[in-house]
């Protein structure tokens, strides 16, 4: 039992009576205070009484669905890290549970010490920021008080929109972010040519990924970028 777990509380939302209890037990025993509700009505309810440190959602549930409950999670600006669980192995199934905000996707049947292993990567990454303020992935370092950006301790020069780009993505990391999103973030409704979004990410991929052997960007053909290591991605 770590004391990192005895620190966190999860909220499973899962309507299959003997896997929610198969999980609640194992996650108990590692820790974690558990919260369970068996449809995304009594989810949402929870929700909005109660904080958590991650949130493993059911994609099929009765009443609200698992989509519903993460989009409106979203929609009121609660950013919990969702975990999202789902039979279907269907590459439309992941791109729509990223796109209504879950942070990661697990199919059925999976081991319980991998989902251990998410949740708990879920959950330090969204404690955020380091001790120190800055964001890490991997060897590559962010610290917003001073704009410094390093990889490997070496110091890399990035332009301001570059280095707000970087921002995002490691804020989100190692969740996908879209196109969009990344537009909306950085110039709102006033969007600029479009090739200008290309020539940013160009530039930040020459400075924090080109000169190391691991690549850390990473674009994901028709749906956006992300911020990952190769374990992650």
């Amino acid at each position: 039992m770590s004391e990192f777990a005895q620190n966190a509380t999860i909220m499973l939302v899962e309507d299959h009576n003997d896997l929610a209890a198969t999980i609640g037990t194992y996650l108990e025993n590692q820790g974690f205070a558990m919260d369970f509700a068996a449809d995304g009505s009594i989810a949402l309810n929870l929700l909005e009484e109660n904080p958590y440190d991650l949130i493993i959602l059911d994609l099929m549930l009765p009443k609200v669905d698992g989509i519903r409950v993460c989009q409106r999670l979203r929609e009121r600006g609660d950013g919990t890290p969702v975990l999202m669980l789902t039979a279907r192995d269907q590459l439309e199934d992941k791109v729509e549970g990223f796109r209504v905000g879950a942070d990661d996707y697990l199919v059925k049947p999976f081991e319980l010490e991998e989902l251990y292993a998410r949740a708990t990567a879920l959950i330090r990454r969204s404690r955020g920021e380091m001790s120190d303020g800055a964001l890490r992935v991997g060897d590559l370092v962010f610290d917003p008080r001073t704009m410094r950006v390093e990889r490997d301790g070496q110091r890399v020069n990035l332009s301001p929109t570059s280095i707000r780009i970087l921002k995002v993505l490691m804020r989100e990391s190692p969740r996908l972010v879209t196109r969009e999103q990344l537009e909306n973030e950085l110039w709102g409704d006033t969007l600029p040519d479009s090739d200008t979004l290309r020539s940013h990410m160009y530039n930040l991929r020459k400075g924090i990924d080109r000169p190391f052997e691991t690549k850390l960007l990473h674009t994901i053909q028709g749906m956006g970028f992300k911020l990952a290591t190769p374990e992650e991605a």
